[in-house]
């Protein structure tokens, strides 16, 4: 058996997971950092979570849009990226959906680009993170497919104590036809610190041991 897939993102408490104007030279959009104080300025209980997760990351799924923003100029570099301020000498492999694979990049690092679509994305990504979780890690509108595609086991929320009062929406592309009645999650763990609350969720239907592995 492999691990699950997890939608791992940090969203506003109204629901934003960038600020406005967000783009290669401002990921988290103008004024949208305070999302992100978790990561950067965490509690012991911010740094255990996040901890968990990356350890956990056997392979990673991300949109054409956030691959820009961190292979932009502001992007990732050798002190910050996957899993926040560490060693990334070693990475796991990263899947990229898009609708054509960029001519140059900035970074280095194991980088696949799918045109398929996410859920092409999610199947090559379970084949290489054996044992271990494939995390969606963004943004909004690829989180948003592989939820409505059903490749999701869980979806992790770092809720920040802060409006943003506009930007991105993370799931206002969720495609749930009116009067088709609420999509129920199990909760499965709360962590609270003063900079995030950090909520996991089991999608209902869903293998709670994970899905094989391919």
């Amino acid at each position: 058996m492999g691990g699950l897939v997890v939608v791992d993102i940090t969203v506003s408490v109204d629901g934003y997971v960038t600020a406005p104007g967000a783009g290669p030279e401002r990921g988290l959009g103008v004024g949208g950092e305070p999302i992100h104080t978790w990561v950067m300025e965490g509690t012991a209980d911010d740094r255990a979570v996040l901890e968990e997760a990356y350890r956990e990351t056997g392979a990673v799924v991300m949109g054409r849009r956030l691959f820009d923003v961190v292979d932009g100029p502001w992007g990732w570099n050798e002190e910050m990226g996957y899993g926040g301020r560490r060693d990334h000498t070693v990475q796991p492999p990263y899947f990229v959906v898009t609708h054509r694979p960029p001519e140059r990049m900035r970074l280095t690092g194991d980088f696949t680009f799918v045109t398929e679509g996410v859920a092409a994305a999610v199947e090559r990504a379970k084949a290489v993170a054996g044992e271990r979780n494939v995390v969606v890690m963004g943004g909004a509108s690829v989180c948003a497919q592989s939820v409505a595609a059903g490749v999701v086991d869980e979806i992790h929320l770092h809720l920040a104590p802060c409006l943003l009062g506009g930007g991105t929406r993370l799931f206002g592309q969720l495609p749930i036809e009116a009067g088709a009645g609420a999509r129920p999650l199990e909760i499965v763990r709360v962590v609270e610190s003063p900079h995030a609350t950090h909520l996991v969720y089991r999608v209902r239907g869903s293998d709670p041991a994970g899905p094989p592995a391919g």
